[in-house]
């Protein structure tokens, strides 16, 4: 196992990044060398978090093997946004519906496909615009299970994919692209666009549906709810 920067290391890092003397400047400079270390630790454990989900691991599991609770555990390493108070409370929702689609499935995972199933609840601007490309729910799970046959049973809190969780970062991303300072569910449909590799991307394109053309549908939508 390769051994951490040893500490002399570390401080002639900071000496070295901040020439002069002057002890604020370099207790500044550590503080943030210390916060790319801590981002750096916490990306190579929740690495190997997500393959543990992905082989099908509980949280017990994982908690026990990390040495810390379950809850622990769920709360740092969760590929769902930790903080949710920009998401609307339809968008809370399709978040939630989509792993009620990815377990009613039998699918050990959640995927960019689930969110996309996630998003039907009618309401939301992003399943008008669904409908609006002549897409629904029931064809929509049908190309799913032609990719990913149904399971006989997932696991109680199937984990994101790592093209899921960036979808959902994608998703506030897009917002903030947009002058808004919350997040919805057009703007979480607008970022499954943003993983073409996702299958909720393949279906949507093969629909005919763009990421421009869904935007520009967006920006009418929400400026007639303006008016």
């Amino acid at each position: 196992m390769a051994p951490a920067p040893p500490l002399p290391d570390l401080i002639a890092t900071v000496e070295a990044d901040v020439p002069t003397e002057d002890p604020l400047a370099r207790l500044a400079a550590a503080s943030a060398t210390a916060a790319e270390l801590t981002e750096a630790s916490d990306a190579l454990v929740g690495h190997f978090v997500d393959q543990c989900r992905s082989a099908g691991h509980t949280w017990a599991e994982i908690s026990e093997s990390l040495g810390v609770t379950r809850q622990a555990a769920h709360k740092r390493y969760s590929t769902i946004p930790r903080d949710l108070s920009r998401w609307t409370e339809r968008a809370k929702a399709a978040l939630a519906s989509s792993v009620d689609a990815a377990r009613g499935l039998g699918h050990a995972f959640v995927g960019t496909e689930h969110l996309l199933l996630g998003l039907f609840p009618p309401g939301g601007i992003g399943a008008t615009i669904l409908a609006e490309r002549g897409l629904t729910e029931e064809g929509v799970a049908q190309q799913v299970v032609a990719h990913t046959p149904v399971g006989e049973s997932g696991p109680a809190e199937p984990p994101f994919t790592p093209l899921a969780a960036q979808v959902l970062g994608g998703a506030l991303t897009e917002a903030l692209s947009m002058g808004h300072n919350y997040v919805g569910t057009e703007h979480l449909l607008l970022a499954l666009f943003g993983q073409p590799d996702g299958l909720a991307a393949e279906i949507l394109t093969g629909a005919g549906a763009t990421h421009a053309a869904c935007k520009a549908r967006v920006v009418v939508m929400l400026s007639g709810l303006t008016k």
